[in-house]
């Protein structure tokens, strides 16, 4: 039996339009389309926690996942066929070593004295990922080391994840477990599902993508991704020397059309599909 394609994408800025950026009329719809193969299993990697991704979901008329990693990969959830959500308990088990068995309230305590930061609202909080507001002009380069150095004092083991919101043009700070963020989930439920790495392909826009974008796994980054994103993701790939495994997309309405050709063009059995869906497909090299 053949593996299946394991596609897992971004919402926000990839899949789910953001006002700056025009949506084309056929991206979602063809989405929708790939979604239903019965040889490819759909995953969403997000920012987002549980209660946002399914009103994603529901507003934006989006194909429902096999599986989805929320709050920027801090947590991991199983969809059932009845649309039940499973959390993957394993999960936060291996990641809470990281906080001393400390939840986010406790670690809060400890940036107080930092005014750049603003607590974001409870609904953005979970046990393992302690989010904040910063003005996006904000020198994130020389705000991390006196965050580290923060952490480091309480002997705790931090990821430090700066994005901007393109939409509201804020600064957004996630501080989640030092093994917890989009790659290392996905990392994880590659492993626990037994999905194949090479027939798993990433789709993403933003800073928290990085991680992932720069892995080596295959990646697609969406035209509309920030020039800052992009470049910091060419020179993660140059340095592993493995800027093969990546595709910058022509604009945001292509992201979907590749993503058959290049997983599938290499299993001959499946050539035709990637025609059939994507017959306009073409590919953009960084």
């Amino acid at each position: 039996m053949t593996d299946p394609i394991h596609l897992c994408s971004d919402l926000d800025g990839t899949v789910i339009p953001q006002a700056a950026h025009d949506e084309s009329p056929e991206a979602r719809p063809r989405l929708s389309q790939l979604a239903r193969h019965p040889k490819l299993v759909l995953t969403y990697a997000t920012g987002r926690h549980l209660e946002l991704i399914r009103e994603g979901i529901r507003q934006y008329d989006l194909p429902l996942p096999s599986y989805a990693i929320g709050d920027v990969g801090s947590t991991i959830y199983e969809v059932g066929e009845d649309e039940t959500w499973t959390c993957l308990e394993a999960w936060g088990e291996q990641i809470a070593p990281d906080w001393n068995g400390m939840h986010s309230e406790e670690l809060a305590e400890y940036f107080e004295d930092f005014d750049e930061l603003r607590l974001q609202e409870s609904s953005h909080q979970n046990t393992h990922k302690l989010s904040y507001y910063a003005d996006a002009k904000t020198d994130f380069e020389r705000l991390a080391p006196r965050l580290r150095e923060r952490l480091k004092k309480h002997e705790i083991q931090a990821n430090l994840i700066w994005s901007i919101d393109e939409e509201t043009r804020e600064g957004l700070l996630d501080i989640l477990p030092k093994k917890a963020n989009k790659l290392q989930a996905l990392r994880f439920l590659i492993d626990h599902k037994r999905f194949d790495e090479e027939k798993t392909v990433y789709s993403g826009d933003s800073g928290n993508d990085l991680a992932v974008l720069g892995s080596g796994l295959r990646s697609i980054l969406v035209r509309n991704g920030p020039e800052e994103v992009r470049k910091s993701a060419e020179q993660s790939l140059a340095d592993r020397g493995a800027s093969e495994r990546w595709t910058l997309t022509k604009s945001f309405r292509t992201m979907h059309r590749i993503v058959l050709r290049r997983m599938l063009i290499r299993i001959p059995r499946w050539r035709g599909v990637s025609r059939c869906i994507f017959p306009t497909c073409r590919e953009m090299r960084s």
